[in-house]
């Protein structure tokens, strides 16, 4: 019979895997199963700073400029961002994400979310209570 570790192990394994799988539904919906995991970072970056200048993505990434340029004009070709100048200052330019950027940004929280779906749907209140309770503890 195989102990607790192994078997807690192979059920977390389980719900990694899902996860995983919910994430990469989610980039080949955008189009873009082979996005890199910096990549990804960067979009999340950009998506919780709201408004980002090249500067403050090359301060927060450390990374130089021309890194930046660089990164924001793959973007641009992959429809994730595009430039936006700051209407009181032409020369301030901001990263916007675009609506494919912002679902790429949010896919590993809206691949946890599809995943806590799934096992609403597979346990009854008393067991999600119940699993709640479980991992607040170790949480």
């Amino acid at each position: 019979m195989m102990d607790r570790e192994e078997h807690l192990y192979e059920v977390f394994e389980n719900l990694i895997r899902i996860k995983n799988e919910c994430s990469c539904n989610i980039f080949s919906e955008c189009g873009l199963s082979d996005m890199t995991v910096k990549q990804i970072a960067y979009l999340k970056a950009i998506d919780e700073q709201g408004e980002v200048t090249f500067s403050r993505l090359a301060e927060i990434t450390r990374n130089s400029k021309p890194t930046i340029t660089e990164m924001i004009n793959k973007f641009v070709r992959m429809e994730c961002v595009y430039r936006e100048r700051c209407p009181d200052d032409g020369r301030i330019l901001y990263i916007r994400l675009t609506d494919k950027g912002q679902k790429i940004a949010k896919a590993e929280h809206n691949a946890l979310r599809r995943v806590i779906e799934q096992m609403i749907d597979s346990l009854d209140e008393h067991e999600t209570d119940l699993l709640i309770e479980i991992l607040q503890k170790v949480g």
